[in-house]
């Protein structure tokens, strides 16, 4: 159903009996949770993926929860009287699922001490606001890796959003992969100032391409950068799902953004009473960072080489943030053997060594 951003949509109906969460018997009435999104749930990749994670929430908790969404809300204050709606319609839990939401949240959060608010990839908190992310520059680090072994020209593209902390800690991941596998390798960068933009997103993969990019990453939310990669037989990568039916040549793996077991954990605890503002970050050891099936392109041994990078994450022998690094200018970031601890990677506003563009 095609919906205006300002129609709350409502996806499951009340449950008829008095369900039970955890061997507890709950109210009669079902939690209201709301979820805002960035984009279109038909993006398939940033918004899609967290609305397969609002549906597997409600199959997980049944008749204990009925979940609406509105998409395509912008990040800027038009979002406070939308996240206001919400609130006002009895929405206990409500997910903001974008960066740019942050101060929203918050301003409306101030109003309504009784609602619980989660707000993704942010990092300020209040006592009835906590936060999420996804360690998405993990699997970063296996594109990159993937991407270093796989150019022949040597020069390879990353397609940035917005100079936020995610993207930098993207690009920088990216990079410095890339380089670990291939110390000659170029990073192009090239930022849209957009998160979904299909039409600026295939002319930022246009330029890529146009600088000698054989290998391109997208960190914007649609396929286009993967549709012009397929046109001009060159190699990219998926963006928060599996976009391998867009470009089924050019599409090597993508990081699939699983949400399904976080928003079910956090309904279930405004259910049962525990629910505290709390900062949670998982990764691949989680489960909410996933690389999907690789392309019958990648060979045998590109392959292990990025199985090695996700298996170290997971046993915590692998982090791509240790020194040294050194910044553009040259400037040592991280001195030799350190590593960043979560404080510096959420705040991180500068970029590599070995990155070129603004």
């Amino acid at each position: 159903m095609k919906m205006n951003r300002r129609n709350l949509i409502k996806a499951s109906a009340a449950a008829l009996a008095m369900p039970m969460i955890g061997g507890r018997a709950m109210a009669a009435d079902p939690l209201k949770v709301g979820f805002i999104y960035l984009g279109p749930i038909g993006d398939f990749g940033w918004t899609w993926a967290h609305e397969k994670g609002r549906k597997a929430m409600v199959d997980a908790l049944g008749g204990a929860v009925v979940a609406d969404y509105v998409e395509n809300v912008a990040e800027d204050a038009s979002a406070v009287p939308i996240i206001r709606d919400l609130a006002q319609q009895g929405h206990k839990l409500i997910f903001t699922s974008s960066f740019g939401y942050m101060d929203q949240t918050l301003q409306v959060a101030k109003d309504f001490p009784d609602v619980k608010f989660e707000h993704c990839t942010g990092f300020k908190r209040a006592d009835n606001v906590a936060t999420y992310n996804s360690r998405f520059h993990q699997g970063r680090a296996v594109l990159g890796t993937i991407a270093g072994l796989t150019t022949k020209t040597g020069t390879i593209g990353y397609l940035g959003s917005f100079k936020v902390p995610e993207v930098v800690m993207g690009i920088n991941s990216f990079t410095l992969a890339a380089q670990a596998v291939n110390p000659n390798v170029k990073v192009k960068m090239v930022m849209i100032d957009s998160w979904f933009d299909p039409a600026k997103e295939a002319a930022a993969a246009e330029t890529l391409a146009n600088l000698g990019c054989d290998v391109i990453t997208a960190h914007t939310d649609s396929a286009a950068c993967l549709q012009v990669c397929e046109k001009k037989g060159i190699f990219g990568f998926g963006q928060g799902a599996d976009m391998s039916r867009f470009a089924p040549k050019a599409h090597l793996t993508a990081i699939e953004d699983i949400w399904g077991p976080y928003y079910t954990s956090r309904a279930k605890a405004v259910l049962d009473g525990s629910w505290k503002s709390t900062d949670t970050w998982w990764g691949f050891k989680e489960g909410s960072v996933v690389i999907s099936p690789y392309n019958a392109s990648v060979s045998k041994e590109i392959a292990a080489a990025a199985d090695k990078i996700q298996a170290g994450w997971k046993d915590g022998s692998y982090d791509v943030f240790t020194g040294p690094v050194a910044d553009q200018s040259g400037a040592e970031k991280i001195a030799k053997g350190a590593k960043l601890d979560d404080g510096a990677l959420a705040t991180m506003d500068w970029f590599v060594k070995g990155v070129e563009g603004a």
